[in-house]
């Protein structure tokens, strides 16, 4: 089993995602990722899903995803050239001196973003693929992470493939 890749487009109406999360409870699969937000046209949301299965499970799971009323259209983009970005807020422990320094350090090898900075700690903000956000957050738990929130990954087909509704 892999994970799969799924770019979901649903009608933008209150409900939906609620609808499309519970298929894939009561089929008991876990999602590893989801990302959900208003696409290049307003009445439309796109919801990317990353879950764990063969591929006929993955088959099974996006018929009933179509079943769906509000779901528009449903493409498994795991195969696809695709860029993939994730989005992730960390809080460090960063007392004054030495480790503030080195965090910094750490921040800027990793393209990261210094984005709040108070007296016993430094907020950071890092886009990249699921790899390099956990490599930063390896090495700066050594600092003490207090918090940790990320986004699940996002992800768009390369080229001038694209994921439409065929409306």
């Amino acid at each position: 089993m892999k994970p799969h890749t799924l770019s979901v487009l649903v009608e933008n109406r209150p409900g939906v995602l609620s609808r499309v999360t519970g298929l894939f409870s009561r089929r008991g699969f876990n999602i590893e990722s989801l990302a959900v937000g208003v696409c290049e046209e307003p009445e439309m949301s796109r919801i990317t899903i990353v879950c764990i299965g063969d591929d006929a499970q993955i088959e099974q799971v996006m018929k009933q995803l179509n079943k769906l009323i509000d779901v528009i259209k449903v493409s498994d983009i795991t195969e696809n050239d695709r860029v993939e970005r994730e989005l992730a807020l960390v809080k460090v422990t960063a007392e004054p001196g030495s480790s503030r320094a080195e965090i910094m350090q750490i921040a800027s090898i990793f393209r990261a973003q210094i984005i709040d900075v108070g007296t016993r700690t430094v907020v950071l903000s890092i886009t990249g693929d699921t790899e390099k956000i956990d490599a930063l957050e390896k090495l700066l738990r050594q600092y003490g992470v207090k918090e940790l929130v990320r986004t699940g990954k996002i992800a768009i087909l390369r080229g001038a493939k694209t994921v439409k509704s065929t409306k």
